[in-house]
């Protein structure tokens, strides 16, 4: 198992998957960066945006992509951000309407939650239905391995 950590977050991925764990580019000077993390069951593209673009148009069937995708300190303590711990996904979370940008065939999920003090969201987009099962199998495997410092 691939090993992945940075920026206080530490991961295992299976074998076929590839990953990321980086901090946005700043685009402002007094903006401050948290992590964002990439992972995917194919070859990720270099250039890729936070939620997916330039990743999921290129999506096959059994592909998934996952964003860990960590919010700033403000976020703490506010309604979206209350689910506590690293979560698990399952098929009812899955929908062609929670995609950031939808694409046909294309099922995706979207939780918010905070993990030991840190705020994140978790962002999967599945290939298809058909290979969903497995795709959430892999997905809360990956998840069961992340290690969030404070």
């Amino acid at each position: 198992m691939k090993s992945l950590a940075a920026h206080g977050l530490t991961l295992g991925l299976p074998a076929g998957w590839e990953g990321r764990i980086q901090r946005r580019g700043i685009t402002v000077a007094a903006e401050q960066t948290n992590a964002v993390v990439h992972l995917a069951n194919f070859a990720l593209p270099e250039q890729r945006d936070d939620f997916g673009g330039g990743v999921t148009p290129a999506m096959r069937s059994p592909d998934v992509f996952v964003v860990l995708f960590e919010y700033g300190p403000e976020s703490l303590g506010t309604p979206l951000f209350a689910s506590k711990g690293v979560p698990r996904v399952t098929a009812a979370m899955f929908g062609s309407k929670r995609l950031q940008r939808p694409l046909p065939g294309q099922l995706g999920c979207q939780h918010f939650f905070t993990a030991n003090g840190r705020p994140f969201c978790l962002y999967v987009v599945a290939g298809s239905r058909a290979h969903l099962p497995r795709i959430i199998a892999e997905v809360n495997a990956v998840l069961a391995n992340l290690d969030v410092q404070p």
